[in-house]
């Protein structure tokens, strides 16, 4: 006997109707997936309107779906964003450009990214400033200072371009622009836990935390909270910050070095990719495993930083999803220039997982461009129980 559909949102009626199903088709889809939101009937639609629209593309070209409509959205112009990044061919920032790609795709949009390669910051406001003078339709801007880019994005909304932060956002205290709203991992609360898991395996002694670039606001409120996590312990515990190198074999050797120099480290730390990696490599190198060290962590997703907690050289590292920096702030914008400015853009925290030993082993087997490990657009099937508390 066929399953009786009621209580069918009108809004569902109106989105099958567009999609011009026989009755046998309509049926299944209604019983099959349940759309019975106006919620699930918008997102039917984006799945059978848009279809696969150059979201092969290489991702710094900005790949997009033809302009017009997206889904049972109107016609539009085809909006541009521009993402200022600033370490723009750094790996760990694949996935964000293929999250905005996707969006775009999605929404018939286009994006462009651009900034600085070495973290330079004048390069990353010279480039906020000929976006909005190239009149751009919204802005996303990683704020790694607090101060420099307070101007461009004051001219950017006065030029009425809604701007929003991504992956870094000022410093705690002090968010260094007028943005409407940031998407990204909460920086300080994320290397507060980077400290309190280190302190389940150390009670005493000599930790080093190791940063790229201090002051960066992309990693210092990081370190800044480990350091405050392992103080709120109690416990003697003597935690010392060293800056590092943005250049990874650079700052290879520098952790090298301080190994060798201190061979009695209880703890190891890092809070960004190349140090992670390369805590992961000397803690290998010197066997530190055997020699008293307890601990070994840090930050993303790099094959070698992945491949180090396998082999049990690093304990955990943090994945703060950055697929989503890319592909949240182009929907944000969208949303905002469509709604006139009445869709506000959300605060959004990207998240905060330990990738263990334990949990390791999808990350290393599976290539998606989720984690930047592959271009080719695929469904990642799962199975089983998904873990909760």
């Amino acid at each position: 006997m066929g399953r009786v559909m009621k209580d069918i949102h009108p809004k569902v009626e109106e989105a099958l109707d567009t999609l011009n199903l026989n009755r046998a088709a309509r049926r299944r889809l209604l019983t099959g997936a349940g759309l019975v939101s106006a919620s699930a009937a918008a997102t039917a639609l984006l799945s059978a309107c848009t279809g696969d629209s150059g979201g092969n593309a290489p991702a710094a070209q900005g790949g997009t779906a033809a302009a017009g409509a997206a889904g049972d959205f109107p016609a539009t112009p085809q909006w541009k964003f521009t993402l200022v990044c600033h370490v723009t061919t750094n790996p760990f920032f694949t996935p964000t450009q293929y999250g905005a790609q996707d969006a775009c795709a999605l929404l018939g949009t286009e994006f462009q990214w651009t900034g600085s390669r070495d973290s330079i910051v004048a390069e990353m406001v010279n480039a906020c400033n000929t976006a909005v003078s190239a009149k751009v339709d919204g802005l996303a801007v990683a704020v790694v200072d607090k101060d420099a880019f307070r101007e461009p994005v004051n001219k950017a909304l006065d030029a009425g371009i809604p701007v929003v932060s991504y992956n870094a956002d000022g410093s705690r205290d002090d968010k260094g622009t007028a943005r409407l709203a940031y998407v990204g991992q909460g920086l300080y609360e994320s290397g507060y836990a980077l400290g309190q898991r280190a302190l389940q395996q150390v009670d005493s002694g000599e930790v080093v935390g190791f940063i790229a670039t201090p002051g960066a606001l992309n990693i210092q409120p990081r370190i800044d909270g480990a350091q405050q996590a392992i103080k709120d312990s109690g416990k003697p515990i003597t935690f010392t910050a060293v800056g590092t190198n943005a250049d990874i074999t650079k700052g290879l050797s520098i952790i090298d070095a301080y190994a060798q120099g201190h061979p009695d480290l209880a703890g190891m730390l890092a809070v960004d990719a190349g140090s992670t990696q390369s805590v992961g490599q000397t803690v290998a190198k010197y066997a530190m495993r055997g020699k008293g060290l307890k601990v070994a962590g840090g930050f993303d997703l790099v094959p070698e930083t992945l491949a180090a907690i396998k082999d049990g050289h690093l304990d955990y590292t943090i994945d703060q999803q950055p697929y989503l920096q890319g592909f949240l702030p182009v929907l944000y914008l969208y949303l905002y220039k469509l709604s006139g400015g009445l869709l506000f853009p959300s605060e959004t925290n990207t998240g905060l997982l330990f990738v263990t030993k334990d949990n390791v082993g999808p990350y290393q087997t599976t290539k998606t461009r989720f984690e930047g490990s592959d271009t080719a657009q695929k469904v990642v099937e799962r199975a089983g129980a998904i873990p909760h508390a």
